[in-house]
């Protein structure tokens, strides 16, 4: 009698880290790990203690990035090739939990865009996400819609239309007059809960941010503010990136379990979009109202801040001439006024000179202040931190001037000089100066 050849048993492998796929998502392997074998490093990327792996998986599974996976040793491998071999099909098991997730994800599709106005007047910013909004959806495959709440406000889908969107959806009532939270959240809620938008976008504007947060608590989803980056992963998750940890770094939030997929965007962060002059596009009028009666606010009057005539919004200039704590002193913004009257542009701040209270908070430049995109973006004396980057990294061209050739700033910059600031701008400035005289002689 023959003994019967015992079946070989699978091997199950051990995780491990792909290189340079860690997005450093919050250590969210580590939470599922069931024997404690996942440690993280500095960088926020998992350290697996093979030693102790079981090779259940479930830090690979859920991994957004798709950073781990597992590892067979020679042998193991081979078991696996002679398992193949043999013709007998290793059914996978079935997770119940996530069949039923990617059933509820798969109800969402479509890319939002909330259309900002005050009295029928669009907001810049909402044209902005528009372009980011046409990139994103066509990645997924899906519309790219635009939400347009308001009174009388139907001439902003066609806007909309000729910035890229293909489809608006339309509340206009007269209890949407002026934007008051709970009148726009119901609307908003209303929405989403009849067509599932798989990702929603807003301006990082007072209102925007207002309004992103209260419509994220009542759907029950993720939101990531102040976002700087924007993308799709392999598994039509939105890839949030923004500074985080006070901005000494920048993070990859993605919201995998939840929809729709929520952010928010400072002005002047993405690129404007072409204006194509087409206003083809299908209007989706929704018939929605709250009861005035429901709304503990109300909206007596609108007052419009008056600027002063020293008031600069540097987020719209062409051209930025930025001083830093190398300016040493406030009456040495002077010397870069001089260089920016040159260039028509306007004089910017970092966060230290304005903390110091040379300039203006409303000249700051940075992740708490002003987010810019001029053509020339001048720094002078900026050592170039992660928090000042953020807010004018997106400029044509940077000029860096630092005494330290090791300073950040030149990382990012366009054409670096090393020296001495008191004696470089001037001679810029008297250069600018010369080559506009020889201009007019000609």
């Amino acid at each position: 009698m023959t003994e019967a050849k015992r079946p070989m048993k699978k091997p199950r492998g051990v995780a491990q880290l792909i290189a340079g796929a860690c997005i450093a998502c919050g250590a969210r392997c580590q939470s599922v790990c069931p024997v404690n074998c996942v440690d993280m490093n500095d960088a926020g990327e998992p350290v697996v203690n093979s030693a102790k792996c079981i090779g259940c998986q479930k830090c690979v599974k859920i991994c957004p990035a798709t950073a781990l996976e597992m590892y067979f040793t020679p042998e193991e491998r081979k078991i696996l090739d002679e398992l193949a071999a043999q013709g007998d099909p290793v059914e996978e098991e079935i997770d119940p939990e996530a069949a039923a997730l990617a059933e509820k994800l798969a109800a969402y599709r479509g890319v939002w865009v909330f259309i900002e106005q005050t009295e029928g007047e669009p907001v810049r910013v909402s044209w902005e996400l528009l372009g980011v909004g046409k990139e994103l959806a066509a990645k997924l495959g899906v519309e790219l819609c635009a939400m347009v709440i308001g009174e009388n406000v139907e001439h902003l889908c066609r806007e909309a239309f000729a910035y890229g969107a293909r489809k608006a959806y339309l509340v206009d009532a007269p209890v949407f007059k002026h934007y008051r939270t709970e009148s726009y959240v119901e609307a908003c809620c209303h929405l989403i809960a009849k067509y599932k938008p798989e990702v929603i976008l807003m301006g990082a504007t007072g209102m925007g941010r207002d309004l992103a947060g209260a419509v994220a608590t009542r759907v029950s989803t993720g939101l990531t503010a102040d976002c700087t980056g924007l993308d799709i992963d392999g598994k039509r998750n939105l890839m949030q990136t923004r500074p985080a940890f006070g901005g000494n770094i920048m993070a990859t939030i993605m919201c995998d379990k939840f929809r729709p997929q929520m952010a928010t965007v400072r002005p002047n962060v993405m690129p404007m979009p072409e204006h194509t002059g087409s206003t083809a596009g299908e209007i989706v009028r929704e018939e929605f109202s709250v009861p005035e009666a429901n709304i503990f606010t109300k909206v007596i009057e609108i007052i419009r801040d008056a600027k002063s005539k020293s008031h600069v919004d540097i987020a719209g200039a062409d051209f930025i001439v930025s001083g830093g704590r190398g300016v040493m002193a406030p009456e040495n913004f002077a010397m870069l006024q001089e260089l920016a009257d040159e260039l028509c542009g306007v004089v910017g701040a970092s966060r230290s000179a304005v903390d110091a209270g040379w300039m203006p908070q409303e000249r700051q430049v940075g992740q708490t202040g002003k987010t810019v995109r001029p053509k020339i973006y001048i720094a002078c004396g900026i050592s170039g931190a992660i928090q000042h980057l953020v807010g004018m990294q997106d400029s044509d061209v940077v000029i860096a001037i630092n005494r330290d050739r090791n300073a950040p700033i030149f990382e990012v910059a366009t054409y670096g000089i090393v020296g001495d600031l008191f004696q470089i701008v001037p001679m810029l400035t008297e250069q600018i100066r010369d080559l506009k005289l020889q201009k007019n002689r000609d």
